[in-house]
């Protein structure tokens, strides 16, 4: 059983066997979380896994059906990670899923540092504009926006909190690409594979993809290109295998 607040429902997770709190007018998750959660490198058996600016627990939900280790997700909104923390319950995935309300700033003195052996991060994707361009909704400005913290932030907090070795991945927009890349390798973490996601074919690619080791060796592989739409404007193959775990 779970109790919902205000305009709150409970949404399935696409191809798991997973329902998540959502809310219109504070998170709803995008197709970003789903292809990150996708794409980063997990340990099946065991792992200590740590997910940033977490928002509602979307990518620590879908991580946990890709492994079996222990999965940490970070939320400054406190009424985010009050919604994450009740879908973890409701889910009967307390024992390898917890959530902590903080700042993700703090976290590596908290936790320890070069404990975890995976880190994922959704960031805020803009830098913080005028108080007359940013959205009126405090939790979505706050989510999209760097009002609490900048991507220079969440590297180099995943920096700390890896382990030599570790894997770090993240989802942003293309124009961010190579402040990403070097903001990776000034904090010791080599980019190992990049994927760019495209709308549909003849677009610009929108949504990028990008998973790095802590004191890896240089050697980045490109990989093929992500197509969300085909021709009919339906999914494509691809797409459909990731949500909703159709061939």
């Amino acid at each position: 059983m779970v109790i919902l607040k205000e305009d709150e429902r409970l949404d399935y997770l696409l191809a798991e066997k997973l329902r998540i709190i959502q809310s219109p007018s504070v998170f709803s998750f995008s197709l970003d979380a789903v292809l990150l959660a996708r794409f980063v490198y997990v340990p099946i058996q065991k792992g200590n896994l740590i997910d940033l600016c977490s928002g509602n627990g979307v990518i620590p939900l879908f991580l946990s059906a890709r492994t079996k280790g222990s999965i940490t997700g970070v939320e400054i909104q406190e009424r985010l990670y009050d919604m994450a923390d009740r879908s973890i319950k409701y889910n009967g995935l307390q024992e390898r899923l917890h959530m902590i309300h903080g700042d993700i700033k703090h976290i590596p003195e908290k936790l320890g540092y070069g404990k975890f052996d995976v880190i994922t991060c959704n960031p805020p994707y803009f830098t913080t504009p005028s108080k007359e361009e940013m959205n009126a909704n405090e939790h979505y400005a706050i989510a999209r926006h760097e009002i609490l913290c900048t991507l220079e932030d969440t590297i180099r907090v995943s920096s700390q909190l890896a382990r030599e070795g570790g894997k770090v991945a993240f989802v942003h927009r293309p124009g961010r690409l190579l402040d990403i890349l070097t903001l990776m390798r000034q904090y010791r973490l080599e980019p190992k594979r990049l994927q760019l996601v495209y709308p549909r074919a003849g677009k610009e690619a929108n949504i990028i993809l990008v998973e790095a080791i802590k004191d890896g060796s240089p050697d980045l592989k490109i990989l093929p290109p992500l197509l969300v739409y085909n021709e009919e404007n339906e999914y494509t193959p691809e797409l459909r295998e990731i949500l909703y775990g159709e061939c």
